[in-house]
């Protein structure tokens, strides 16, 4: 084992970590992934958590203010853009997600529009219509899901990455970033003055506004279930479960009245997350809504 091989894989080793204390639902489907590409999807997962962590809260609460954490931002920006380019960073987490995206093939051309959309974030950018909304649903997280795709064909090298995988990667990445948009309204609103529904006041939710949501967000749902069928066995199956748990919590927010969401953040109870969890191993998906 050489030097940089060491470094790689204590980085990849502190990577790892983030996931499952940030994310349960995410940390729960991941673990039906084999090991190779579990690493993957977990450094995927590190950076884009630091990077929200810089913009939301951890930077705020150490004291820094709204121009130290945009320097903070597109320092880590630059840093991982030289990563990808050399092949080593400082920096853990970059190192890591660098590692696995020369391994994977995910180009700077999936890099910049994510930290694009955390620069509109910190920069405080109203989503005051359709076109912003879509350049910032892209970047946060149409991205990440082509990101996570290109790690779930490493299972299989023979998967080739076309139109019909890539829209079901980028439709699922919408999907849950519409859910945590929807579920965190209360935090986005009140601690950090933010509306991401062009048209919708989140003060004043109704409950017109919340069922057109959530009924996009099945829309988006059954695109990617429907695409992410053609991926390799295991792939498949954890990509399933993350979907299926998305897909019954857009139902608890279907079935929360639009008032109480501005009240408490809502969950899907553990025994659904089991039982959801046990149908994908099963290669028996939870059905979405068309």
């Amino acid at each position: 084992m050489t030097a940089l091989d060491l470094y790689t894989r204590t980085a990849r080793a502190a990577s790892s970590r983030v996931l499952p204390a940030y994310s349960s639902s995410f940390g729960l489907a991941s673990r039906l992934l084999p090991p190779r590409v579990r690493g993957h999807i977990a450094d995927v997962y590190a950076l884009v958590r630091v990077a929200d962590e810089i913009v939301d809260g951890p930077a705020s609460e150490a004291g820094l203010g709204d121009a130290a954490r945009r320097a903070a931002l597109d320092e880590l920006e630059g840093e991982t853009l030289r990563a990808l380019s050399c092949g080593f960073s400082a920096n853990l987490v970059v190192h890591a997600f660098a590692d696995t995206a020369r391994r994977t093939g995910i180009p700077e051309t999936l890099i910049r529009p994510f930290f694009a959309s955390m620069r509109m974030d910190a920069d405080g950018v109203e989503i005051g219509d359709e076109a912003t909304y879509r350049a910032y649903i892209h970047g946060s997280a149409e991205v990440v899901g082509s990101m996570c795709l290109r790690a779930f064909a490493q299972e299989d090298r023979a998967l080739l990455i076309d139109d019909e995988l890539e829209e079901g990667a980028r439709r699922l990445g919408a999907a849950f970033q519409k859910v945590n948009f929807l579920r965190d309204l209360a935090d986005d609103c009140e601690r950090l003055g933010r509306s991401y529904f062009p048209g919708v006041d989140p003060r004043a939710l109704s409950e017109d506004d919340k069922l057109r949501i959530v009924s996009d967000v099945d829309s988006d749902l059954a695109v990617a279930s429907s695409a992410l069928t053609r991926l390799p066995g295991r792939s498949r199956r954890a990509t399933a479960a993350a979907a299926g748990l998305f897909s019954r919590l857009n139902d608890v927010l279907r079935a929360t009245p639009a008032r109480e969401l501005l009240e408490r953040r809502v969950s899907v109870p553990r025994r659904v997350k089991a039982a959801v969890l046990v149908r994908a191993a099963l290669d028996r998906p939870t059905a979405v809504r068309a």
